[in-house]
């Protein structure tokens, strides 16, 4: 079963009765309830918005990742659960002591996943993508030779229509401004699926930085980027230059966690495909196989 995603544009009191988590719509008094065991996501996108201390722990015990955003309406911070897996000292340990070698084949894959996936994007849009495809096919342990980066340098320049004139800055014009906001609801989908796997999202295996706390979230969200990508290439083909934060743009890439996508020969929602990503990431740390199960973008 998908979770579900919830979103907060407008002020509103969350709390929580009987397992239920309870909506009151300060504008219009209406009053929703929501089953809190089915909701995956919590977007808390208004500075009016008031939850209880007892909510945030219930949604927390059930693994719900909640995302707040800032007065621009982008996500700032993201609370998970500390304690997601009933085997976690243990994964943990295996985590720990993942060798070297075994980081790096591990990079390699998802690099050679990534490129593939970013290869589909241009294929999609209609642009030549030989160069990617031969990249993916040369991607070495580690990713030496560091084809991600030149991968990336020709997909940025080949990916939107040229009357954007588009530069991949994090702070830089629209539409990295789409790519950061669905980028953000993918790195905590995937923050969430490595704490319920029993993984330290801390500890990355090609990504060190001290001050990031998603480490491993932002190696293993990669080969997914490409499917964010495609939500936005449909965005700016319908809007143009038009590419300010809409609520019907936010809409659109709110349907992430749900979209279609193919994972082991088996087509299921990009929330569970991640769950299934992180689930063989684990086992890989475990030694009980080498390889870490991604999705392919057709």
């Amino acid at each position: 079963m998908i979770k579900r995603t919830l979103y907060f544009g407008n002020p509103a009191y969350l709390k929580t009765t009987n397992e239920q988590m309870v909506i009151e719509m300060h504008d219009s008094g209406e009053i929703k309830q929501a089953p809190i065991e089915d909701i995956g996501l919590v977007i808390l996108d208004h500075q009016q918005i008031t939850i209880t201390q007892a909510l945030m722990a219930k949604l927390l015990a059930n693994n719900t990742a909640l995302i707040t955003c800032d007065t621009t309406h982008h996500p700032v911070g993201l609370f998970l659960n500390l304690d997601g897996n009933t085997l976690q000292s243990e994964k943990f340990q295996a985590q720990v002591e993942a060798t070297v070698p075994l980081k790096k084949q591990l990079w390699q894959q998802t690099v050679i996943a990534k490129i593939t996936n970013q290869a589909a994007v241009l294929q999609k849009e209609k642009t030549d993508n030989k160069l990617l495809l031969n990249f993916a096919k040369e991607v070495k342990s580690g990713d030496s030779d560091n084809h991600e980066a030149r991968a990336a340098v020709y997909y940025w320049k080949n990916l939107f229509p040229p009357f954007l004139n588009f530069t991949r800055e994090r702070y830089g014009a629209p539409p990295n401004n789409l790519l950061n906001y669905g980028y953000a609801i993918l790195r905590a989908l995937v923050a969430r699926s490595l704490v319920g796997s029993g993984l330290l999202p801390t500890l990355g295996i090609f990504h060190k930085n001290q001050y990031n706390a998603y480490c491993l979230a932002d190696d293993i969200m990669e080969p997914y980027r490409p499917f964010v990508d495609q939500i936005v290439c449909e965005i700016v083909s319908n809007n143009g230059q038009f590419l300010e934060l809409t609520p019907n743009m936010k809409k659109q890439l709110l349907t992430i966690p749900a979209m279609d996508v193919v994972i082991g020969e088996q087509k299921s929602p990009l929330m569970n495909a991640v769950q299934r990503t992180t689930a063989s990431l684990a086992k890989c740390f475990e030694g009980k196989t080498r390889k870490i199960l991604y999705p392919i973008l057709s």
